[in-house]
């Protein structure tokens, strides 16, 4: 059972989940969603796959309510039995681990190629990992209340910077709307659900909740908010750069706003803020996997804390640079992406089914 010391607030886990979600996605999600849509009605498939989060995530939120004050690893082994409760939990450990890989990956990547031209990726990894590990061993109280200050600085940075494109935003780059069906419209959910990356962390954040049966409303106001952006960031970056554009482009939210200019304000180029903000927002994904997975292994194999920490820190880093370009790296992503559909969206729903005809039987 999570002693009383470590619950968290409602507020504070809404705060969590959106966190978790605002990372990567922020840069790559107009190239990647363009890719396999290829019109511009991007936006209807960021709102899609958003929503499909979202059931997803009531899903297992229903499922760890079942068993108050215990998280996936411990509840699963009660489901299926300690050797295959155990197995899937690893599997749920394992991307975890994967995900706070490819963080510090992407932060590396795009810290070096846009503010530390020439430094080794691991000179750019190791100080954010070590960081990171003295931030997971705080605890999950600590890690809320560094969240509830780092998320009201990135929404009013991002908002602002996106406000101040739309001198170069042109309506007629997303018109017509559904001009080609609503095929290429499904068929870029896929692409979407990386960016969405989150809510699977209700798997044991319900265990931590003062008030786990408002549960329900934490997954739906912290994926609605990442949501919101997420299409209004699409809107504005395909409305100013055409879906041509778009796909030729890496990071096409930075050039975004590298593309104009605010002369007379305290600064004139704010692509170096935007970057500054997101390393804060991707530091935050990272730090919450990470602590899942050290919690994972701390309560599977009853090993201490902070040894675990210390463990997973070189096997965080080897996966980190295991991606010999960026390419690899949106590879790994893509991979992430879809190991979502079975961990988080059809094991979760499989358990909940089998706890609910176990208990009517009994």
């Amino acid at each position: 059972m999570i002693k009383s010391e470590e619950k968290i607030t409602t507020t504070q886990a809404i705060v969590i989940v959106t966190n978790f979600i605002l990372a990567t996605g922020i840069l790559t999600l107009p190239r990647t969603s363009v890719e396999k849509v290829k019109t511009p009605d991007v936006w209807i498939t960021v709102i899609l796959g958003g929503l499909i989060m979202i059931i997803a995530a009531i899903i297992m939120v229903k499922l760890s309510q079942q068993y108050p004050g215990k998280t996936f690893y411990q509840y699963s082994q009660e489901i299926l039995g300690i050797w295959i409760g155990r197995f899937l939990s690893i599997l749920i450990i394992c991307y975890f681990i994967t995900v706070s890989g490819f963080q510090v990956r992407s932060m590396a990547e795009v810290t070096n190629f846009f503010l530390l031209e020439s430094t080794p990726l691991w000179a750019i990894t190791m100080p954010f990992m070590w960081i990171g590990l003295y931030l997971v061993f705080g605890g999950i109280n600590t890690i809320a209340r560094m969240f509830e200050i780092i998320f009201p600085i990135t929404l009013f940075f991002f908002i602002l910077v996106l406000f101040m494109s739309f001198k170069l935003f042109e309506i007629d780059n997303l018109r017509p709307v559904l001009g080609d069906g609503i095929t290429p419209v499904l068929k870029g959910i896929p692409a979407t659900i990386l960016a969405y990356t989150g809510p699977e962390i209700m798997l044991l954040l319900v265990a931590f909740m003062q008030q786990p049966s408002k549960a329900v409303k934490v997954v739906i106001i912290g994926t609605v908010i990442p949501m919101i952006f997420y299409v209004f960031l699409v809107v504005m970056v395909i409305g100013a750069l055409s879906i041509e554009g778009v796909v030729v482009r890496t990071w096409p939210s930075i050039d975004l706003i590298r593309s104009f200019e605010m002369s007379g304000l305290i600064f004139e180029r704010y692509e170096s803020i935007l970057l500054v903000i997101w390393i804060m927002q991707i530091f935050a994904s990272f730090v919450i996997s990470y602590y899942a997975a050290s919690l994972g292994l701390a309560q599977l194999f009853r090993i201490k804390f902070n040894k675990i920490g210390f463990i997973l820190l070189p096997i965080i880093y080897i996966i980190a640079m295991s991606s010999n370009n960026i390419n690899e790296l949106f590879k790994l992503g893509n991979m992430i992406g879809n190991s979502m559909w079975f961990l988080f969206l059809g094991l979760p729903l499989f358990l909940l089914l089998f706890t609910k005809l176990r208990g009517a039987k009994s």
